[in-house]
């Protein structure tokens, strides 16, 4: 499975389920090489994803344990990879407390899960799924279970301490959400306004700590250090530099984000292929 160095991060909620097809689309057109799909998806949801593109790599960020059966996971995994083989990645993550009522031992509850798609008939293969993990247990469990990690909602920084952990061979594939917009002040409220949620749950608000950021950046929506170091924003060259800046720090694949531009962000998408993909 060719991977690539770029792909695009959505929801259905974001772009709408209906024209999930022409953005997968747009995404191949673009020379992006996965489309990763968020929002807690079921597998069979993204068949017209793959319907509508020849060679586009899809992939879940994420599966969320919680809601799924591990044998009816692997299940849908194996209708998928019959029809479309060798494209199709499971990311399956354990989500957080803030959003889950049965939350409770997160590694044990991940463990559990990959045992389970193990011991399915047929089970989901470690080189097919990979593991959203932000943490050093969870990162060890990811490089030991799968694939490797998909961390969401960070700095470069901890892109550096993962791959020091994870060391050589292992996939690292973060999230970078990004604000386009020439306008300084207004780029940063929009990257502002994508980080309010999820600076109010503790795991990424932990990691956070964990990668060198104060309680005093995290307080109040965001410092502006914080926020222009986790979410770039600016120009296209400008978002450019910051993402080459993952793969600068041991990155195989970043996975971006267009916030603050609605519907299928064709403007955020185009700019950023033409600075990353030339």
């Amino acid at each position: 499975m060719k991977l690539g160095k770029f792909g695009i991060w959505t929801t259905h909620r974001a772009i709408g389920e209906e024209q999930a097809g022409a953005a997968a689309q747009l995404v191949e057109q673009l020379g992006y090489s996965v489309f990763w799909l968020g929002g807690s998806p079921r597998l069979p949801s993204l068949r017209p994803l793959l319907e509508a593109t020849e060679s586009l790599v899809v992939a879940t960020s994420i599966v969320n344990v919680w809601a799924n059966d591990p044998a009816t996971l692997a299940a849908e995994y194996a209708s998928l990879e019959r029809d479309f083989p060798g494209r199709f990645l499971v990311g399956i993550g354990i989500g957080h407390p803030e959003a889950t009522s049965d939350y409770s031992k997160p590694l044990s509850a991940m463990r559990s899960f990959l045992d389970g798609l193990d011991g399915a008939d047929p089970p989901l293969p470690r080189d097919r799924r990979c593991v959203a993990a932000l943490a050093p247990k969870m990162l060890a469990l990811s490089a030991e279970r799968s694939l490797g990690a998909i961390p969401y909602f960070v700095p470069s920084a901890h892109t550096r301490t993962a791959r020091a952990q994870l060391g050589a061979g292992v996939l690292l594939a973060p999230e970078v959400a990004f604000a386009l917009d020439d306008d300084a002040e207004r780029a940063r409220t929009a990257a502002r306004a994508y980080a309010r949620s999820y600076l109010g749950m503790s795991n990424y608000a932990g990691n956070l700590l964990r990668s060198g950021f104060t309680e005093r950046d995290i307080a109040d929506g965001g410092s502006d250090r914080l926020i222009e170091t986790v979410i770039p924003h600016g120009s296209a060259e400008e978002i450019a530099r910051a993402v080459r800046g993952h793969l600068d720090a041991g990155a195989d694949h970043v996975a971006v984000q267009a916030v603050g531009e609605p519907g299928i962000p064709r403007r955020g998408w185009k700019a950023l292929a033409h600075a990353l993909l030339g």
